[in-house]
C-alpha cells in the first residue's frame, strides 16, 4: 500500500467515523427530548414602570435693583478693573 493511499483511506475513515458520531449524538438529543415532552414556555412577568411625578418649580421674577444698590454694583466694577489693570 503506498502512502498516498493509506493518507487517502484514513482521511476516508475519518469522514466516516464523524458523521456516525454526528448522528450518534443527534439520536440521542432528540430521545432525551421525546423523554422530555412538550416544552412549557414560562409566562413573561411585565413590571410595571413607576412615573415619577414631576415637580413644578414656580418661577422667580426678578427685582429690579435699586438705584443705591445700582450704584454699589458700579463701584465693585470700577474698583475690580483698576486693580486688574495694576496688576497686570
Amino acid at each position: 500500500m503506498s502512502h498516498a493511499s493509506s493518507l487517502k483511506a484514513r482521511r476516508q475513515r475519518q469522514k466516516t467515523r464523524k458523521l456516525l458520531d454526528v448522528a450518534a449524538k443527534q439520536a440521542k438529543r432528540l430521545a432525551k427530548q421525546a423523554l422530555a415532552g412538550p416544552a412549557v414556555k414560562k409566562e413573561k412577568v411585565k413590571k410595571e414602570k413607576v412615573k415619577k411625578a414631576k415637580v413644578v418649580t414656580e418661577k422667580v421674577k426678578k427685582v429690579k435693583l435699586t438705584k443705591e444698590e445700582l450704584g454699589r454694583q458700579d463701584a465693585k466694577k470700577k474698583s475690580a478693573d483698576a486693580g486688574g489693570k495694576g496688576a497686570a
